[in-house]
C-alpha cells in the first residue's frame, strides 16, 4: 500500500466547533492534518530564538519519531547563550553553520537512527518548508514526501527535492 493511500485528502477542513474542538459524530482530521497539529507542540520544545519549528516522521499512519530545532544534547541552549546568528546579524537562509543549533528535520532523522527506526519511504511532516541541507538529508534518508506549513524560501531546496522525485506539499488550511 502506498503513503498516499494511507493518508487522507489534506484538503478536507475539520468538522469543529467555535472552540476548536471537533463535534462528536463528525468527521475527524485527515492524517495529514492530525500529525501537521502534533508538529506544532513539538515545535514548543525549540529553544530557537529565531523559529521554532517541529518536524515528524510518519509511515504507515505511525508515528516513527519526532524532532525541533536547537542545540546539540548536553550543550546550553541558545535560550541561555544568546544567538550567534542574531549577534552576528546574519540573514535567514544564510551560512546555516554558523548556528549552535540542529533543525527539526535533522533531529528527527537523527533520533529514528539513534532507536534504529527505519525512515526510508516515510512522510515528514514540518512545521516549515526545509531549507537546503535539510532537502538534501531527507533525500537521502528516502524520504518520499514533505508537507509543511509555512514557506521558507530556498530554491535550491525546491531544485533539489523536484529532481530527486521527492514530493514536496504546502499545506494550506
Amino acid at each position: 500500500m502506498s503513503q498516499d493511500d494511507l493518508t487522507s485528502d489534506p484538503e478536507t477542513p475539520l468538522n469543529t466547533d467555535t472552540s476548536g474542538t471537533i463535534k462528536t459524530g463528525e468527521s475527524r482530521p485527515s492524517w495529514d492534518v492530525y500529525f501537521l497539529e502534533i508538529t506544532e507542540q513539538v515545535a514548543k520544545r525549540s529553544t530557537c530564538l529565531r523559529r521554532k519549528v517541529g518536524a515528524l516522521l510518519a509511515k504507515d499512519k505511525r508515528i516513527l519519531a519526532t524532532g525541533y530545532n536547537g542545540a546539540p544534547v548536553g550543550l546550553r541552549h541558545c535560550s541561555e547563550v544568546g544567538c550567534l546568528r542574531e549577534d552576528r546579524e546574519i540573514a535567514s537562509g544564510e551560512h546555516h553553520e554558523l548556528c549552535r543549533g540542529l533543525h527539526a528535520e535533522q533531529n528527527a532523522i537523527i533520533q529514528a537512527a539513534l532507536h534504529g527506526i527505519k525512515i526510508q519511504e516515510a512522510t515528514i511532516y514540518t512545521t516549515h518548508q526545509p531549507c537546503v541541507l535539510c532537502a538534501k538529508m531527507l533525500v537521502n534518508a528516502g524520504i518520499k514526501r514533505i508537507v509543511y506549513r509555512d514557506s521558507y524560501p530556498d530554491q535550491l531546496a525546491e531544485s533539489i527535492l523536484r529532481e530527486a522525485k521527492t514530493k514536496l506539499v504546502h499545506f494550506k488550511e
